[in-house]
């Protein structure tokens, strides 16, 4: 029953994130979002097993590059409606039908989200305070233009999913690259004569440096989401796969942190945020697709 959900490129390509945003509002599934990547227990509720899968789905592909570590269930079957108890992190999709048993369990720091109504039946309060607020604004913006986005494209229909789930995949991974697109610039490769390299090609083993990229975002508010964002299993899997291979990863992430990188160093003395502006003409460069 139990997985560990991997979106790598090729699975986002084929994600409909509609079914998420038609049953989420914007504003609720950003809290949500923020909430996976602080990798807390979260519980998704509707009346259709198809809901919960397809949504449940969805919200974990939102978090490429980086992969949910920990319990992964779209459809909890009610009797082991007990691994919600647990105190380690889950996502777990639960049918409408087995709330009220879920309510005479003792659950604690749970997100419970109603897929049918569009609201949390549980929260912790903090949700709109945890992200970054320049770079949720700027997130938000590209979301909310997604169907205009999607018809600057070219689409005949704005209904075309797989065009709005590119637009989708694009925002999400552009806020990753703002948010960690540094981390080649810190991982260094130790060589033979006792020095370290962040441009070895050589297969020597890879080291992270933390405080460091850390400390290179200017953003305080940006650098005080990121020193509890890199204590997830998240971001430790995702440096210690780019630590191992770091040669071998090519893909779309991969791709827009090169870019992002290129950016910077064309301008080295004026790193802004460049969220709105960099993810604008990534959506110039698709229309002309």
């Amino acid at each position: 029953v139990m997985e560990l959900c991997r979106p790598s490129d090729s699975r986002l390509e084929h994600v409909d994130f509609e079914c998420l945003f038609s049953c989420l509002s914007l504003r609720l599934l950003l809290r949500v979002f923020s909430s996976l990547l602080l990798e807390r227990r979260v519980i998704f509720t509707a009346n259709k097993l198809s809901t919960l899968s397809e949504c449940c789905h969805a919200v974990v592909a939102l978090l490429y590059p980086f992969v949910w570590q920990h319990t992964y269930i779209p459809v909890l079957p009610s009797a082991m409606l007990d691994i919600v108890c647990t105190p380690t992190p889950f996502i777990v999709g639960l049918l409408s039908s087995s709330l009220t048993q879920l309510n005479e369990l003792p659950l604690e720091e749970v997100l419970v989200v109603d897929l049918g109504s569009n609201r949390f039946l549980r929260q912790l309060d903090d949700e709109d305070s945890i992200l970054p607020s320049k770079l949720q604004s700027a997130l938000e913006n590209v979301l909310e233009r997604r169907r205009e986005l999607a018809n600057d494209r070219g689409v005949d229909s704005i209904s075309d999913t797989g065009h709005l789930s590119t637009i989708v995949s694009e925002a999400f991974v552009r806020f990753f690259v703002e948010l960690v697109g540094h981390y080649p610039l810190f991982i260094t490769a130790e060589r033979e004569d006792g020095y370290s390299s962040s441009s070895s090609s050589s297969p020597a083993p890879c080291s992270f440096q933390r405080d460091r990229f850390r400390k290179a975002i200017p953003s305080k508010t940006v650098r005080r989401f990121l020193e509890v964002f890199m204590e997830t299993q998240m971001f430790g899997w995702f440096i210690q796969e780019r630590e191992h291979h770091r040669q071998a990863l090519r893909g779309l992430f991969e791709v827009r942190v090169q870019e992002y990188l290129d950016s910077i160093n064309e301008n080295e003395h004026r790193r802004v945020n460049r969220f709105l502006r960099g993810l604008g003409n990534r959506m110039k460069f698709l229309s002309k697709k």
